[in-house]
This record gives structure tokens, sequence and C-alpha cells, in this order.
């Protein structure tokens, strides 16, 4: 049974950072495609960052420069470090898990597995 647990989540003032961390259990996070999502009340969920098993990235223009996602394969656990927060990444984020060919991994439909999601809450 394959478990995400996300966590690190909270509210900040514009400008500052926080790290999201998500635990997995059940699946090996080297081992197929992970990504970030977050999405807002009637808005669709969109993609943040992913990371292939091979290590390839992808960051959304919206956070480039500012988020980074990252893997520590010896705590099983996938990261998304943000910096320079901005109100508009106020949002639940997600961490989702995926199979080695995921189509890409930009669609929430390319993964399998998703965690119950951390709120970030960017004040001005």
């Amino acid at each position: 049974q394959v478990q995400l647990v996300e966590s690190g989540g909270g509210s900040v003032q514009a400008g500052g950072s926080l790290k999201l961390s998500c635990a997995a259990s059940g699946y090996t996070v080297n081992s197929g495609c992970m990504g970030w999502f977050r999405q807002v009340p009637g808005k669709e969920r969109e993609l943040v960052a992913r990371l292939l098993s091979g290590g390839t990235q992808y960051t959304a223009d919206s956070v480039k420069g500012r988020f980074t996602i990252s893997r520590d394969n010896a705590k099983n656990t996938l990261r998304l470090q943000m910096n320079s927060l901005t109100p508009e990444d106020t949002a639940m984020y997600y961490c989702a898990a995926g199979p080695q060919y995921c189509n890409g991994g930009y669609r929430p439909r390319d993964y399998n597995y998703w965690g119950q999601g951390t709120q970030v809450t960017v004040s001005s």
C-alpha cells in the first residue's frame, strides 16, 4: 500500500520561505516520476514541479528560480524548497507519485498516488 504524507506547510509573510516534505512508504521515490501540484478552490490542480526517476526536473514558469524540487533517497522523501513566496503561491500543495514512464508527468492523470495535501498561506 502506497502512502504519501506531506508536511511543512504553514503561514508565512511574503518574501518568506517554506520547505515541504513528502514521506513515501510502499513506493521508492527514485523509481518513478514524482511531482508537487497545488490547487486553490475553484481552480484546476496545477503542476508546480516534477522530478523523473533519471533526475530530469521540470519547474513551472510561475515558480522558476524560487522553488526547487529534490529527493532524499536515503529518507525516501520528496522535497520542495519554496523561497521568495508571494500571496499568489497560497494553495493546497499535493505530492504525487507515478510510474517510471509517466507520459512526462505534467498532468494529474499521469500520477497514481496522491498525498492528503498541506496548506501554504502567504500573506502580504
